[in-house]
C-alpha cells in the first residue's frame, strides 16, 4: 500500500510539474544579489520579475521560459511561438541582457543526427526571436544533442521533456 500510494503522489507530480511554471533562482557573483527568474514545463504563462525590481541592470544566469518539440522536429508549435514572445518581452525589457540558446534531443537517433537536429531547434528559435525584434547579435546558440537530458528516463513523457530549447542569460 505505501509503495502505491507513493507511485501515486509521485504520478501526479510529475503530471502537476508540466501544469505549472517554475521559478529559477541566480545568484549575481559580483554583488551577492538574487534574482529571480521563470522557466517552464511546456507553454504554461508564467511571471517575470523585472531586473529593476530588484535593483539590478541585468540577471545574469536568468533562465526563462523553454520551449518543447515533437519527434524528429524543429519546427515552432504555437505553444512554443506563445513562449517565444514572452522571452522576446523579457529581452526587450533587460536590453543588455544575451541568451544562449541550447537545443537538445531525446536519446533517440544517433549522435551526429542530434547534434544537427538541436542546432536547427536553436536556431528556429533564434530566427523566431530576431522577427519579434531581438536584435540577433544578443542570441548565441548551441546543441547539445542529447548528451544533456532534462529527464534521465527512457520513455516517451521522459523523452518529451528532452525535446527542447533552453534560454539561458548571461
Amino acid at each position: 500500500m505505501r509503495h502505491t500510494l507513493t507511485g501515486i503522489i509521485g504520478a501526479a507530480m510529475i503530471i502537476l510539474a508540466g501544469c505549472s511554471s517554475k521559478s529559477a533562482v541566480s545568484t549575481d557573483d559580483k554583488t551577492g544579489t538574487t534574482g529571480t527568474g521563470y522557466g517552464q514545463q511546456g507553454a504554461v504563462n508564467g511571471s517575470v520579475v523585472n531586473a529593476e525590481d530588484l535593483g539590478q541592470k541585468s540577471i545574469a544566469g536568468t533562465v526563462i521560459g523553454d520551449i518543447f518539440f515533437d519527434f524528429d522536429s524543429s519546427a515552432l508549435s504555437s505553444e512554443a511561438q506563445e513562449q517565444l514572445k514572452q522571452n522576446a518581452s523579457w529581452l526587450q525589457s533587460h536590453k543588455l541582457s544575451t541568451v544562449s540558446i541550447e537545443g537538445h534531443c531525446d536519446e533517440r537517433g544517433t549522435d551526429e543526427y542530434n547534434i544537427a537536429l538541436g542546432e536547427r531547434r536553436a536556431e528556429a528559435a533564434r530566427s523566431y526571436l530576431e522577427t519579434l525584434g531581438v536584435a540577433g547579435n544578443r542570441l548565441s546558440t548551441v546543441s547539445f544533442g542529447e548528451e544533456k537530458p532534462f529527464d534521465p528516463g527512457h520513455n516517451e513523457e521522459s523523452w518529451a521533456k528532452n525535446r527542447r530549447d533552453h534560454f539561458i542569460t548571461k
